[in-house]
């Protein structure tokens, strides 16, 4: 099967990479329904095609020739955000469809005088676009398509209430469409309903990692870590590794360390400036980073292309999250590898992640790094103290009280 077999215009196919000639799975599946204009929600693994799956058919039907936003996409991050202007970009300046990126961190002066252009596509993070529509600065009554890209992401609490409020200034006659590789179970029943008639298409079971990744969890003691990574890239000399930690001080923190020992490396994390941000991550692109330390904010739909191995430094809480994480190799189809470092302390978020994806993630020995740390017996660590003995010294109404009888005063 080809693109035009899904009955897409050879003027919207025109723009694609040469390379790309076959559809992915979850491109086969989704892009008739798009095209069928039924709201949709698609859930396929990490590096699957789902820009595409949804930016093709939409951007044709996307009228050039009239002046107003007609589809809304929005993504939870504006490194996002960027992306999926870049990916389709080029099929829309072949039609003649300007697509414009709005997103927080960026001048808001140069958004509105882009903005003048009149774009027909938005691809927007929620926060900057609620801002512009509290003040009366863009308008979306011609809206007929949105996308919730990451769409578990988007309906988790953090962003909710933001979706809700966008979702008024939104024509109620539109097509929806959500695009995800998770979606637990407490989330199942929020997206339904904003759905209207949908069909459900799942290229791959949900939560699923795929499997081109080959998955290498070590237990460690917890302060070997930083010894433990910086051993791991000396052996392996990888061109790029993309390391995950859970905090942005511990992204700034562990890449002091790594450049000490040598490491030609940045962290990247949202107290960054966006320009900061953006040339970060185009300098890892590019091969002048050889390492790249992030927070949970490249764990989603960011595309490095061939990144051979992704590290977690720590084990996130969220599951799901440990699938978008390692979900940044082996995409599109190639091979990659996922690295866990893992201590004793993180075996509850190990359990959850081995239950929501069904893989044994056994944990190996690292050598040279030996375990000496324990489990943590869940015992106290100090004896229950004697709370009647408390009392009554708290009722003792002046230090007098505590020396014998025959004491006298020093």
């Amino acid at each position: 099967m080809t693109f035009i077999d899904l009955n897409l215009q050879a003027s919207v196919l025109a723009g694609l990479p040469s390379q790309l000639h076959t559809p992915t799975r979850i491109q086969k599946l989704a892009i008739p329904v798009v095209l069928a204009q039924r709201d949709l929600l698609a859930l396929s693994q990490t590096g699957s095609g789902k820009t595409l799956a949804f930016g093709l058919p939409l951007l044709q039907q996307i009228n050039a020739n009239v002046p107003n936003i007609q589809a809304v996409v929005l993504v939870p991050t504006r490194e996002l955000a960027a992306q999926v202007s870049g990916a389709l970009q080029q099929v829309a300046k072949g039609i003649g469809v300007r697509i414009q990126t709005i997103c927080g961190g960026v001048d808001q002066a140069q958004q509105l005088i882009e903005l003048e252009r009149q774009p027909q596509f938005l691809v927007t993070t929620p926060g900057r676009l609620l801002d512009l529509l509290t003040q009366q600065l863009i308008g979306l009554d011609a809206v007929r398509h949105l996308v919730l890209d990451e769409a578990d992401r988007l309906l988790e609490m953090g962003f909710w209430p933001d979706i809700q409020r966008l979702l008024t200034h939104i024509p109620a006659e539109r097509q929806t469409l959500m695009f995800s590789a998770t979606l637990p179970s407490a989330l199942d029943s929020i997206a339904m309903d904003l759905l209207n008639d949908p069909l459900r298409k799942e290229a791959h079971a949900s939560n699923s990692v795929v499997e081109e990744i080959e998955e290498r969890l070590y237990l460690v003691n917890k302060g070997s870590k930083a010894q433990a990574l910086l051993a791991l890239l000396k052996q392996h000399a990888w061109p790029q590794v993309l390391v995950f930690v859970s905090t942005r001080d511990a992204a700034d923190a562990l890449c002091k360390k790594l450049r000490k020992g040598g490491v030609a490396v940045a962290s990247l994390h949202g107290e960054k400036d966006q320009a900061i941000r953006e040339q970060t991550l185009e300098d890892f692109k590019a091969n002048t980073i050889q390492v790249l330390v992030a927070t949970d904010l490249l764990a989603r739909g960011i595309h490095v292309e061939a990144l051979p191995i992704v590290i977690n430094m720590d084990l996130p809480t969220s599951a799901p999250v440990y699938v978008h994480r390692v979900g940044r190799t082996a995409r599109a189809g190639r091979d990659g590898i996922a690295l866990s470092l893992v201590c004793h302390g993180e075996i509850h978020a190990l359990t959850a992640i081995r239950d929501l994806t069904g893989r044994e993630l056994a944990l190996l020995e690292l050598a040279g790094f030996p375990v000496t740390d324990v489990p943590a017996s869940g015992e106290r660590k100090r004896p229950v103290r004697d709370k009647q003995a408390n009392r009554r010294s708290a009722n003792k109404p002046s230090a007098k009280q505590f020396r014998g009888k025959g004491n006298k005063k020093l």
